[in-house]
């Protein structure tokens, strides 16, 4: 049994292969962003509470799909929701 020695050099290639693989895999797999979500997955992409969620639903903000006992909301309608709502800032502030 041959007994093998590792060096820095080894290493350091070995982790630029790898790093190169990981980045090649990425790029060709993107990840998705899943079409419909459950309440607790908008609460925690937007941070808030089960009566602030069902306040929007109430309110016909935001727009959801009941099946069952289960709601689920469209990621796009969210991202509308956000777009449409976002506030400029003054670039004046910022010189």
């Amino acid at each position: 049994m041959a007994i093998q020695v590792i060096t820095s050099e080894d290493l350091n290639e070995f982790r630029t292969l790898l790093l190169a693989d990981l980045k090649e895999l990425l790029k060709n797999n993107p990840q998705q962003t899943k079409q419909w979500l459950k309440s607790k997955e908008v609460r925690k992409l937007l941070n808030i509470s089960p009566g602030t969620l069902q306040t929007l639903r109430i309110n016909k903000t935001l727009t959801y799909t009941k099946i069952g006992g289960i709601l689920y909301y469209n990621n796009a309608d969210i991202e509308k929701l956000l777009t449409t709502n976002k506030v400029t800032a003054n670039p004046t502030l910022f010189k």
